[in-house]
């Protein structure tokens, strides 16, 4: 039987996948589940509950919200908030779990349902288990006063605000700044933030209705952005996701500065403060060679996980480490928050740029990207990815050919009979070269 959690929550097709009838069961079963320790103590649990501006979020909040009060949960439904938000609100207002309805990236026809531990932190697979084996038990179900009572609470997002402006090592004055909510959670906080730290704000993607959430705006559409940042003159852009817990950004010049250039930025500005933990990087296996090299240059360590903001985080916490993230612009700084927070890294980034006095483009170049060849071989037994001996072989002879001015990396996918075949090398042709040759030993011995 497939696990009903995947490696952020469950999320599927609004109204599909993801129905009223399943929040509803979720719910009451995290009730149980993250409430035990508050009900074993005489006590009502308390619940945060947030959510994205999707259509879809505002039937399955209430469905959340119904089934957690029906468990004798007090529930402070804070309303549209980012991820990063509502995790950060389950911390501060000493709640016992949070509950996020959103997919992230993901187009508006998706939802999802994410909970937090108590302090904000994801929760590890065994806890989703538990919940997701609950679903359907039998439970005694609370009456009068052990109902529990909803709260509508609007002054999460002040909260949130007064918290992120803390973090802020230096103002923004001067700065002007293109910030686009991909019509999404962070569309009314992450504007009102920057500009309360000084910056001249622009806004674009910042008008959701409901429908239009990532919908040619945010991180994986960035062409508006950087159209904005050119036109109006900016020194950067700020581009978030629809749950805001990833930021990407542009450069005056509308060049895209990926989530590997901003942790080398920030891994440099947080060792000059002396808040860099053991002076340590962690990042996945996907990031850039050119970050590795860099870090080693600025005597900085990188620890490398599996791919997934979760594992980066588990790392984290495992070795007390301060930053780390994904290519992806999943940036985390323990310090500050448990997850990625897109609006927190964001306005790291722009302080950086005006405590130095460097534009983002010189900032950036504290690494050089080297390129970089993702291919997905379909159809083939990923299992045998490690023990196949000629495919082995065969990324040995490349990785010589490269002569430690690149690397090879073969993944098996998670969720389907994929391979990703991933090259970096000196040069573009010399990369694409060595990932075909790879492909075709992968299709080779591996093809179904």
């Amino acid at each position: 039987m497939a696990r009903l959690f995947g490696t952020d929550g469950v999320r599927g097709l609004a109204n599909v996948d993801i129905t009223a009838e399943l929040a509803l069961r979720l719910s009451v079963s995290a009730a149980h589940v993250l409430g035990r320790e508050a009900r074993e103590a005489g006590r009502k649990p308390k619940a945060v509950v947030g959510r994205d501006p999707r259509a879809s979020g505002e039937f399955l909040s209430a469905a959340v919200v119904a089934g957690l009060a029906s468990a004798g949960v007090d529930v402070h439904n804070v309303g549209v908030l980012p991820t990063p938000a509502v995790a950060f609100l389950t911390a501060d207002m000493d709640a016992h779990f949070g509950v996020m309805l959103s997919a992230s990236h993901n187009a508006m026809p998706d939802n999802g349902i994410k909970f937090f531990a108590a302090g904000g932190h994801k929760l590890p697979d065994s806890v989703e288990d538990e919940i997701a084996a609950q679903l359907d038990r039998e439970w005694e179900r609370p009456t009068g006063a052990q109902v529990g009572r909803v709260h509508e609470n609007r002054a999460g997002q002040a909260r949130y605000v007064a918290h992120l402006l803390e973090a802020l090592p230096h103002r923004l004055d001067g700065l002007k700044v293109v910030i686009d909510g991909a019509h999404g959670a962070a569309s009314a906080v992450s504007p009102e933030v920057f500009r309360l730290a000084g910056a001249e704000v622009v806004e674009i993607g910042a008008e959701p209705d409901g429908l239009n959430i990532n919908d040619g705006y945010g991180s994986t559409h960035l062409d508006h952005l950087k159209a904005a940042v050119v036109a109006k003159g900016a020194d950067l852009g700020i581009a978030h996701d629809g749950d805001a817990d990833r930021c990407l950004a542009v450069d005056a010049d509308g060049n895209e500065i990926d989530g590997d250039q901003i942790m080398g930025i920030l891994a440099v500005a947080l060792k000059s403060r002396g808040a860099l933990a053991s002076d340590t990087l962690v990042a996945t296996v996907m990031s850039n060679l050119g970050l590795l090299q860099a870090m080693e240059r600025e005597g900085i360590t990188v620890r490398q996980t599996g791919v997934g903001d979760r594992y980066v985080l588990e790392d984290m916490r495992a070795g007390s480490y301060s930053l780390g993230g994904e290519q992806s612009g999943h940036v985390i700084m323990l310090e500050h928050g448990t997850t990625g927070d897109g609006v927190l890294t964001g306005l790291m980034l722009a302080a950086r740029v005006a405590e130095t006095g460097q534009s983002l483009a010189e900032l950036a170049t504290v690494m050089q990207r080297m390129p970089q060849v993702l291919i997905n071989v379909k159809g083939v037994d990923k299992t045998r990815v490690d023990s196949d001996e000629e495919l082995q072989r065969a990324v040995k002879e490349q990785e010589e050919l490269l002569a430690g001015s690149g690397r090879v990396l073969l993944r098996k996918s998670g969720t389907e009979p994929v391979v990703r075949v991933m090259v970096e090398a000196a040069d573009e042709a010399q990369a694409q070269q060595v990932a075909d040759t790879l492909v075709g030993v992968v299709r080779d011995r591996l093809t179904l």
